[in-house]
């Protein structure tokens, strides 16, 4: 026999009344739906009625006694007069602490095949707002990420929001794996937005392995799949985040791409009506792009922290084109990775000179910005002479500071270069790059000195 709570839940958890509507046209990827005028709000979730199934959907848009639904799925088999069932007025999923070392889609599905996934305590709304700004704490300590790169001149501090801005093909990827192995953080939520289905698993299996796996949620929507699926994805993945940060963890949420949730709220609103902006794409792409990254950073006193590494995938190498100018602006650093550094070689392919994170100066000690300053001089030198010297038309002895440029900056590119299974460490790569730095700055000082006495 059931227990009186469980009939009382179940009897709380009923629709009191069923509203349904039935298709009246089908436009490309838009569903549309009459008859739930006054029932249907903005995301709310419908089911249509099929021969193999039920469509899930959700409303997107409303035009007088008309909803216009995108469909989660191929809406394959939707007719016009299919029934359309209102089933929620919001959608939400119920995270737990089960999740880790399991994979997802973006309606909070288990889709690795271990069996379903136990529901939370908590319904959480997939689409919140961020915590206060007067309310929220501050970025906290710095926090190793494993990429020397990385440590020394772009640090990641707890808390802090950092884009990985790359054209394809650049080694954005094996990035985003070195991080999710290597950062310090209690609990990974990672979502794969938009990414080819084959890569989903070596991800998984190669990248993550057991061990990183058994501390991650993973959401997944390929390429293959619908735009509001890819969307909701990005969504479900905050979410899951937010679930583990209100717990007081230190959550590290990795997004590949941001790109790809643009490009599907540009799908949705043009599929909507909604006419384009930039470059094609529409207001609410630049409206939920912060709405987006803006939940990611300090929780409330007392709560955890979610340390987000987002993606960005540049249209053409362009680094201003729209969505990378607009993510930019928000987030508190940039990593730009650059395909003629990856051309010769050097791995990560990140363009050093045109990385920023906003937690310098204060993140480093002292000693640390100095050798930072001064690997950066060394490097922004020989960058502006690299054509001359690869010319000829440069004359070794012709000036001090361009020759100690030379010498050294082949040495600091070969410490910044390292393998996708080589972790580096903060401390060690302080210490190397001081060993490059300072006996030139030693020799330099003592023949000063020497011109000075004679």
């Amino acid at each position: 026999m059931p227990s009186i709570a469980s009939v009382a839940s179940a009897i709380r958890e009923l629709t009191p009344d069923c509203r349904f509507g039935k298709v009246v046209a089908v436009r490309g990827a838009l569903i549309e739906v009459a008859g739930l005028s006054g029932a249907a709000q903005i995301g709310s979730r419908v089911e249509i009625a099929t021969e193999t199934g039920a469509v899930e959907a959700e409303v997107t848009g409303l035009d007088h006694d008309i909803a216009h639904c995108m469909p989660f799925r191929d809406p394959q088999g939707v007719a016009s007069g299919s029934r359309a069932d209102l089933v929620a007025a919001r959608f939400g999923i119920r995270p737990d602490d089960s999740w880790l070392g399991r994979m997802v889609d973006g309606l909070g599905r288990a889709i690795d095949g271990k069996g379903p996934l136990a529901a939370g305590p908590v319904p959480r709304a997939v689409k919140a707002s961020p915590p206060p700004a007067a309310a929220r704490g501050r970025v906290g300590e710095k926090i190793d990420t494993g990429v020397r790169s990385l440590d020394i001149f772009a640090p990641l501090c707890r808390g802090q929001r950092l884009g990985l801005f790359a054209g394809s093909g650049v080694g954005k990827s094996v990035l985003l794996s070195m991080l999710a192995r290597w950062t310090q953080c209690d609990v990974a939520v990672i979502g794969l937005i938009g990414e080819r289905g084959r890569e989903v698993q070596e991800f998984v299996e190669d990248d993550l392995g057991p061990e990183g796996l058994a501390r991650s949620v993973v959401v997944v929507a390929t390429s293959d799949e619908p735009a509001l699926m890819r969307r909701q994805a990005a969504w479900t993945t905050l979410a899951i985040a937010e679930h583990f940060r209100d717990q007081g963890l230190n959550v590290l949420c990795l997004m590949d791409s941001v790109t790809r949730f643009a490009m599907a709220q540009r799908e949705i609103g043009l599929a909507s009506g909604e006419p384009p902006a930039t470059k094609g794409y529409t207001p609410t792409v630049f409206a939920e792009l912060p709405r987006l990254l803006e939940r990611a950073g300090p929780g409330l006193a007392g709560q955890g922290s979610i340390t987000g590494l987002f993606t960005v995938l540049v249209d053409g190498d362009d680094h201003n084109e729209p969505v990378a100018d607009a993510v930019r602006g928000v987030l508190d650093g940039h990593v730009v990775m650059s395909r003629r550094i990856a051309e010769r070689g050097r791995y990560p392919a990140i363009d050093l000179l045109k990385s920023v994170s906003r937690t310098l100066p204060r993140a480093h000690t002292e000693e640390e910005n100095a050798l930072r300053l001064g690997a950066r001089s060394v490097l922004s030198l020989y960058s502006d002479m690299e054509e001359m010297v690869r010319l000829g038309a440069y004359k070794a002895g012709a000036s001090p500071v361009v020759d100690r440029a030379i010498a050294l900056a082949p040495r600091v590119e070969a410490l910044l270069g390292q393998g996708k299974d080589a972790q580096g460490f903060r401390a060690e790569s302080f210490a190397a790059l001081r060993e490059i730095l300072e006996p030139t700055t030693e020799l330099e000082t003592t023949t000063e000195n020497e011109d000075v006495t004679a």
